[in-house]
Parts: C-alpha cells; sequence; structure tokens
C-alpha cells in the first residue's frame, strides 16, 4: 500500500524537516506484519514529495490458519489500520506536532496534496466526501474497477483518493491516523480503553466539531457500545467545559486565554512536548504539579512507560473534573493503580511528592505571586527533589503578536507576572546552581525571528 504527501509551497523541501525523514535517504522500520519504507519520488525547491510504502507480508497476517480463503485477502494492498501502524510507527515525531529543528514550521499551514493509492471504503466514495471535506480538503476519489468479466461482482469498494488542502503536516497526519481505519472499517488489533484514549488526543481540535463525530467514532471503536458511550461523554466535556453560570474567574481566564492561542494549538504543543521529554528522560513516575483537569494526566496515562502518575492541583473542583474526564471511577484497577490526584499547594512542604523521577509543571508557575517563588523553588527542588524537572511558562515578548490582545496585557487574568527569555534564563541559571541542578532551555512553539517562540521550556536535571 502506498501514501504520498507533497508539498508545493516555496522551499518544498521544508517537507522533510516536518517528518524527520531526510529527502536523500531511504528509511525502513521493520512492523510485525511486514516492512514500512520512506523515500521521496521529488525533492526540489518547488516540490518535494514523500512516499510512504508498507509492504504486508500476507502469510504473517494470518499464520495458523486452516484455511485457504484466510490467506486470500486485500490487506497487503489496500490502506487499512495496518497503514495507519506505519503511519505512527515512521512519522510519530511528526505525528506528536514537534520539530525541534525548525519548531516555527509546525503551525505552518502547506499546500499538501495527499495520494491514498488504493483505499477500500465501506460506504462508498461519499463517505470519503463527508468525512475530509468538513476539514478543508479538495476532494478527488477515483473507482479502481473490479473485473468487467464479472458484473455480478457489483460496484468496487475501492478507490484512488486525492486530498489537497492548506493544513499543518501534523493536523494532516491526524486527520489520516484517524480516519482511515474509520473508511476501511476493520481494525486488526485489539480495541479497549486505551484506543479511546488514542482517539481523542489524535482528534483533539477538531473531532469534537466534526459534523460526523459520532460515526467516526463508532467505526474507530469497533462499534463497541461502552467505549463509544465513553468517547462521546468525554468529547462533550471538553465541549462544556467552563460554560456553567457559576465557573470562576480564574476558569473564565482561562479560557480566554485558550482562545487566543486556539489558531496555534500551542497548549496541544506544550503538552506532546512535555510528554514526549518524559519519555525521552526515561521517567517512569511523574508528578503533574497544577495537574487542573488532567490533559497532561492523560497523555501519560495512555503510555505504559510511565508506571506511576500523581496530579496534584489546589483547586479541588478542577481534580472532580479531572477525575471525571479521567474516568478514573469506571478505569480497570491494573490502570486505575498507576494514577492518583491530591489536593495540595506548591508553596508547602508536601512528602507526598518525594520519591518520583521528574515533575512537570506546565504554565504553572506565572500563577504564582513572585514573593512565594522562593517557597515553590524549596519545595520543588530541595524536598521533593525528583531527577528531573520541566516547567513551561509564556514568553512575554511574543504577547505583541497576538492580535487580539491589548497592549501591556498579559494572557491570563490570573497571571501574576511573564516572563521575557532573558527573565526565564536568569531564574532558570540561579535556580538550578542553587539546588546542584544542570539546565537547559528550549522554544515552544512556532518561533519568530524578534520576539522568539510563545511559550518557553526548562529542563532541569540532576
Amino acid at each position: 500500500m502506498l501514501l504520498t504527501i507533497t508539498n508545493t509551497a516555496r522551499e518544498a523541501t521544508d517537507l522533510g524537516f516536518l517528518l524527520h525523514k531526510h529527502p536523500a535517504n531511504l528509511h525502513s522500520a521493520d512492523l510485525s506484519f511486514g516492512k514500512a519504507l520512506v523515500f521521496y519520488s521529488s525533492a526540489s525547491a518547488e516540490r518535494c514529495s514523500a512516499c510512504l510504502l508498507l509492504e504486508v507480508d500476507p502469510v504473517e497476517l494470518v499464520r495458523g490458519a486452516q484455511q485457504l480463503e484466510d490467506y486470500v485477502n486485500d490487506r497487503p494492498y489496500t490502506a487499512s489500520s495496518y497503514l495507519t501502524v506505519a503511519l505512527g510507527r515512521v512519522f510519530g515525531t511528526a505525528l506528536a506536532g514537534n520539530c525541534q529543528q525548525r519548531p516555527e514550521l509546525v503551525n505552518t499551514l502547506l499546500p499538501l496534496e495527499i495520494t491514498v493509492a488504493v483505499l477500500r471504503t465501506r460506504g462508498g466514495s461519499e463517505v470519503v466526501h463527508k468525512l475530509f471535506e468538513p476539514l478543508g480538503y479538495q476532494v478527488a476519489t477515483t473507482p479502481i474497477p473490479l473485473d468487467d468479466r464479472f458484473p455480478e461482482w457489483g460496484a468496487s469498494p475501492y478507490f484512488r483518493v486525492q486530498l489537497s488542502a492548506s493544513v499543518t503536516v501534523h493536523d494532516a497526519l491526524s486527520h489520516l491516523y484517524v480516519l482511515l481505519p474509520v473508511l476501511d472499517d476493520q481494525k486488526h488489533y485489539y480495541i479497549g480503553e486505551a484506543e479511546v484514549d488514542k482517539l481523542l488526543r489524535h482528534g483533539e481540535g477538531w473531532l469534537g466539531k466534526h459534523p460526523e463525530q459520532r460515526l467516526i467514532v463508532q467505526r474507530y471503536l469497533k462499534r463497541r457500545s461502552s467505549l463509544i458511550d465513553q468517547a462521546i461523554a468525554r468529547l462533550l466535556d471538553e465541549e462544556n467545559a467552563g460554560v456553567e453560570a457559576g465557573e470562576s474567574k480564574t476558569e473564565r481566564a482561562a479560557l480566554e486565554e485558550k482562545d487566543l492561542e486556539r489558531p496555534m494549538t500551542l497548549h496541544t504543543q506544550r503538552l506532546s512536548l512535555v510528554a514526549d521529554k518524559l519519555k525521552a528522560l526515561e521517567a517512569k513516575t511523574v508528578l503533574d504539579l497544577g495537574c487542573g483537569e488532567g490533559k497532561l494526566l492523560r497523555r501519560l496515562l495512555a503510555d505504559r512507560a510511565f508506571e506511576r502518575i500523581l496530579g496534584m492541583d489546589v483547586s479541588h473542583r478542577s481534580l472532580e473534573t479531572a477525575s471525571s474526564k479521567l474516568r478514573l471511577d469506571r478505569m480497570q484497577e491494573r490502570q486505575r493503580k498507576r494514577i492518583d490526584l491530591i489536593q495540595g499547594s506548591l508553596l508547602y512542604r508536601d512528602k507526598r511528592l518525594s520519591g518520583f523521577d521528574a515533575a512537570a509543571l506546565v504554565e504553572v508557575i506565572e500563577h504564582l505571586d513572585p514573593p512565594r517563588l522562593a517557597a515553590l523553588e524549596r519545595v520543588l527542588f530541595e524536598f521533593a527533589r525528583p531527577k528531573h524537572i520541566l516547567i513551561t511558562t509564556p514568553n512575554r515578548e511574543y504577547n505583541v503578536l497576538f492580535p487580539t490582545l491589548p497592549s501591556g496585557k498579559m494572557r491570563h487574568g490570573d497571571h501574576r507576572f511573564e516572563w521575557t527569555r532573558a527573565e526565564f534564563a536568569e531564574w532558570s541559571s540561579a535556580t538550578a546552581s542553587r539546588f546542584g541542578y544542570r539546565v537547559s532551555l528550549e522554544p515552544v512553539g512556532p518561533v519568530d525571528a524578534q520576539h522568539g517562540a510563545p511559550s518557553q521550556l526548562a529542563v532541569f536535571s540532576l
């Protein structure tokens, strides 16, 4: 099966940076059911085409089968859940929305052309249009006829599909990751609660608004009613969060900040980057301090590399929301043992925070009054003292690039301060030196030549 992604923007070979695959090389990955190859059919400044070729071993698919018809199928030739697995394996970094060498490209809209050589779609070409057009794609489907000698076989379910849109590579891969198995309506692996997390993670920002949301959820979860209900409920929770009349000033400010940053999907980038960093640091036990409604917790819980996860927040209401969205009361016992939620403050020593590999504070520190930073520093760096500490915070210099943010105003009504890059670097260096950590800094989000990135990350390590 073959999938082609083509960029026709100026400096088209930027596609190689986003996919983390150099156009001059042949890239390969071994899978349990075959082999994935990535190569470029063209790579010029005007046009760059990356091809994912998946060679499926049909014998491996049905090893141990007793009947000949088990061996005769279309799985090696049509786009399906096997291709989805290959996408996650070979383009995993791009799918997560990361590009360390050229981070400014991640949220750049590119004129992409995507071709799926052979796609089997249940419901015909109409379903392809219903799924992709609401996401902004122009869709062209070309039927691949069955043998004309056997008209009784009926209309062909196979199509060549061409999609074109101005879209980020991250979003395009997320759309393909979810919708290809939906179109095929056959998934080759076990469907459990982890698939709900995967669906909502890759559908974040678009699935909740899609007019065919229920069809997508039903097919993705293979019509398992309990999982479908869970996914729909979580989508509704996210859609309705914070709209009740009694929401606090802090919650309203959080929504305003989210609306401000939504065009950049900046919050998604922060969470994905922090989760990826924690995994790269090989942290097994993780603190999410200021966990809020549990979006980072959900990402960590979906990855079994994280064996123990503790979320802490000062707001009891936020913890109740996190518990509800994570479905802790319905979680399987083995999964439930991996995660706990506690109420607490970052300003007081707490023995419950000791003994962890890593701690994450995602857009938390700026909510503290500056005189209280010294207390946080001792609680976190001296007493809890995890091996690694990840802290993200807004970059004040970038605020002038938000068109709806009045001059001099901070992004969130509850922010007590917002640091420039120099101020954050100075604080990070002094804190690391005082408590025996080393620290590295990096931008989060698209980098402007003059103003830097909208957020900044410090990684402290012992």
